[in-house]
């Protein structure tokens, strides 16, 4: 049968270029709350619903979408905007007086502290039905985490005053992330950015960039120790999606001998991460076991020795052989008909094949000098493109968010908000798909 390529039938900016409350509409139809609004309006219980829950609730999702950076921002355009007001289920007989107070909203909000287990249950609900409705999700996951800065003051540890001020940061501490690099010239450089709050670790879908799995942790935080049990926490709240998955993307942060090891071994996915340049000084290349005249460098790459001429060929990746766990490589002379004097007594007949254990953090089921290995690669930037909406469109960027409760919590329905706009945007464009088996714009 031929292979057809999957049209895409979700691209995040569908959304980006909806009006405000075109946005906020495909938020307030597709998210599964009614759980947490039961669970919201049994805890008010028989007290004053001059403020009702699901109002109150529909302008916080409001404030996300719209990107305010607090509730005092949010506030003011309730005042301003009659028609949101309305949109969120306010009375409108009531004007202006029917905007929540600022008191109002630290209550609500500290009540959704408190039903953060039933935020991650939404959450976990919304990967769930956008797998539902989007061909191939999860195949491909990237993997990275993002500093949250504070911009509280630093509370002092051991003090008796510790969380009486709710403008000072108990919970945070100081990370620091490391990149480093090589110029055109050859010469290297270092960049060292540090910073005072929380970090976010995140498993995104590639291909259609949606998360799949959050944590938010303290700053200090390693990304490997974060991501190893992110992917736990995935696993176990949806086994089918990971164990689908074919291929995890992710950068040097998460370059590690026994979590590549794991990833293939427990969960049958490729691991696609960047390698650090760990070998000694002036080590440029290692014979290959049982080998007299193959060897490979640092990046994963092959190469076999002309034993009259002593020259070096790299040798073709030939595939990888998953009942033999290992990697074939081909001959370079017969595979690109290249001239070798020494071919009649090479010892490598053809081909050799390379088992994953000659070194489990360097060889891997997709060879990292394959094209497909680089191709695939590429898509770590799905994590990246997540990560700045987080930034410019939900926030993150600039946000006065104290504690680490209130971090997860926010965290929670930012991600939530663009699970369920996707959501809404799929289900609205498959209408016409959903009628004939050839759909095409003229249709």
């Amino acid at each position: 049968m031929a292979s057809i390529a999957q049209e895409n039938l979700f691209g995040w900016e569908e959304v980006e270029e909806l009006g405000d409350l075109e946005r906020l509409g495909l938020v307030l139809d597709h998210l599964p709350d009614e759980a947490l609004m039961g669970a919201l309006e049994r805890d008010r219980g028989r007290g004053r619903d001059e403020y009702p829950v699901r109002a109150v609730w529909n302008s916080i999702l409001a404030g996300i979408v719209f990107g305010h950076e607090s509730v005092e921002s949010l506030r003011r355009e309730l005042c301003r905007n009659a028609q949101l007001r309305v949109f969120c289920g306010f009375d409108p007989l009531k004007g202006i007086l029917a905007v929540p107070s600022s008191s109002a909203y630290t209550r609500f909000l500290r009540g959704l502290v408190g039903r953060l287990k039933l935020i991650e249950e939404l959450f976990d609900v919304l990967v769930e039905e956008v797998r539902k409705v989007l061909p191939d999700f999860g195949r491909i996951l990237a993997m990275d985490s993002k500093a949250l800065k504070s911009h509280g003051r630093r509370g002092k540890e051991g003090s008796k005053a510790k969380g009486a001020d709710g403008r000072r940061e108990n919970d945070a501490d100081s990370g620091k992330k490391t990149y480093k690099g090589e110029r055109k010239d050859g010469t290297l450089w270092e960049k060292v950015r540090s910073w005072f709050g929380f970090k976010v670790h995140l498993l995104v879908e590639a291909n259609y960039e949606l998360p799949v799995g959050f944590e938010v942790t303290r700053a200090s935080v390693a990304d490997i120790n974060g991501g190893k049990d992110l992917l736990a926490q995935v696993g176990e709240r949806h086994p089918e999606l990971v164990g689908e998955a074919q291929e995890l993307v992710a950068d040097k942060a998460y370059d590690d001998t026994k979590w590549i090891t794991v990833l293939w071994d427990e969960y049958g996915i490729k691991p696609l991460i960047d390698i650090r340049s760990m070998w000694k000084d002036g080590e440029e290349t290692r014979l290959v076991s049982g080998m007299e005249n193959v060897v490979y460098d640092g990046r994963g790459a092959v190469y076999c020795y002309c034993s009259e001429t002593g020259e070096r060929q790299e040798m073709a990746f030939g595939g990888f052989e998953k009942d033999r766990r290992s990697l074939k490589y081909r001959c370079p002379a017969h595979h690109y008909g290249l001239s070798c004097d020494a071919l009649a007594q090479c010892p490598v007949t053809g081909a050799v094949r390379i088992p994953l254990s000659e070194d489990r953090r360097i060889f891997t089921p997709l060879a990292r000098s394959s094209y497909a290995w680089e191709r695939n690669y590429r898509k770590r930037t799905a994590v990246e493109r997540v990560n700045s909406r987080l930034d410019v469109s939900f926030g993150f960027e600039r946000h006065f968010i104290r504690g680490l409760k209130k971090m997860k919590v926010r965290m929670g329905l930012a991600l939530c908000v663009m699970l369920s706009m996707a959501l809404g945007r799929v289900k609205q464009n498959q209408a016409k798909r959903m009628r004939s088996l050839v759909w095409s714009e003229a249709a």
